[in-house]
C-alpha cells in the first residue's frame, strides 16, 4: 500500500486519486501515524441507487390462479 504525508494529499489530491485503480488504496500519514485511507471506489459501489416502483405498470396479465395453493402443497400453509 502507498502512502503519502498530509502535505502531499492536500497538494496533489486530484492526481493521486487519478492514479488509482479500482480497489487500490493510499494511506496518508501526520508525523508518520497513519490519519486516514484514499481508495477508489469499485463499480458496483459508485451505481446509484435502485429506485422503487420504477416497474410499475409493466406487467400487462397474471393469470387467474396466481396466488393459488398447488395441489399437495395445502398442509404447508399455515
Amino acid at each position: 500500500m502507498q502512502t503519502v504525508t498530509l502535505k502531499e494529499a492536500q497538494d496533489h489530491l486530484g492526481e493521486i486519486i487519478d492514479g488509482l485503480s479500482p480497489g487500490e488504496e493510499v494511506m496518508v500519514t501526520r508525523d508518520s501515524k497513519p490519519v486516514a485511507s484514499i481508495r477508489q471506489s469499485t463499480a458496483a459501489e459508485s451505481s446509484s441507487p435502485r429506485k422503487l416502483g420504477t416497474m410499475k405498470g409493466t406487467v400487462l396479465y397474471v393469470s387467474p390462479g396466481f396466488d393459488s395453493i398447488p395441489e399437495g402443497f395445502e398442509e404447508y400453509v399455515a
